[in-house]
């Protein structure tokens, strides 16, 4: 799943970053409101975490809009603000929740869990299932249920793998799984997308799984099951 962190403290957005992807998450930074409100509209996002007291455009401000375009992204306010006003404020505006600075670190991670397993069903397990095949979200291995063989899956094709468990038997198109998996980093490496299809064939073949990644000409790729 995808977050987006908005937040003009370089270290502070880095250091939360680190920490969801330990959880398996996608995670981009915006540094200011414009990019972040940017970034937001392309609704690629499951959770965004917004800072208030941004550069260019407040976080109010950025909210706002995010509503008025009806992003369906869950909304995590984050601010240094502790009046009742401005929660109130976020509230009425459409923020799902409310974060205080200073903060620690796991109170973030636990709320973003709550949020995103509210719908999120794979979120309550620890593992993603498709067909005869389980993917383990704290350890990154793969498992054939059907074969009991299991393979590491990591990074990037982990990303990849679980996206089209998410959509199995769905179409995906090549530029939705470059955003989900991606985003707007390394376009070089997203590049080489079908060499990470070929990885992820691969590993799905070598534990004995009937689970295929279909090419559809045009249109992208379908995860059988």
């Amino acid at each position: 799943m995808k977050i987006l962190i908005v937040e003009d403290e370089f270290n502070l957005a880095d250091v939360v970053a680190s920490r969801l992807r330990k959880e398996k998450y996608s995670v981009d930074i915006a540094l200011d409101g414009e990019e972040g409100l940017d970034n937001a509209l392309t609704n690629i996002y499951d959770l965004i975490i917004l800072d208030v007291m941004l550069p260019k455009l407040n976080g109010f401000e950025v909210l706002k809009e995010i509503k008025r375009n009806k992003i369906e992204a869950k909304v995590i306010m984050l601010t240094a603000k502790s009046q009742i006003e401005d929660k109130l404020n976020g509230f009425e505006e459409g923020a799902n929740d409310y974060i205080t600075k200073p903060f620690h670190i796991e109170e973030v991670v636990a709320r973003v869990n709550v949020w995103l397993r509210s719908d999120n069903p794979h979120i309550e397990k620890d593992y993603i299932e498709a067909g005869d095949i389980r993917l383990n979200k704290k350890t990154s291995n793969l498992l054939c249920i059907t074969t009991n063989e299991s393979i590491d899956i990591i990074c990037k094709e982990y990303l990849l793998l679980e996206f089209l468990m998410q959509n199995q038997n769905q179409i995906v198109s090549k530029e939705k799984i470059y955003e989900k998996v991606w985003g707007f980093d390394n376009e070089s490496e997203s590049n080489n997308l079908e060499a990470y299809i070929s990885f992820v064939r691969k590993k799905i073949k070598a534990i004995g799984s009937k689970a295929n990644i279909k090419a559809l000409r045009g249109l992208g790729y379908k995860l059988e099951v």
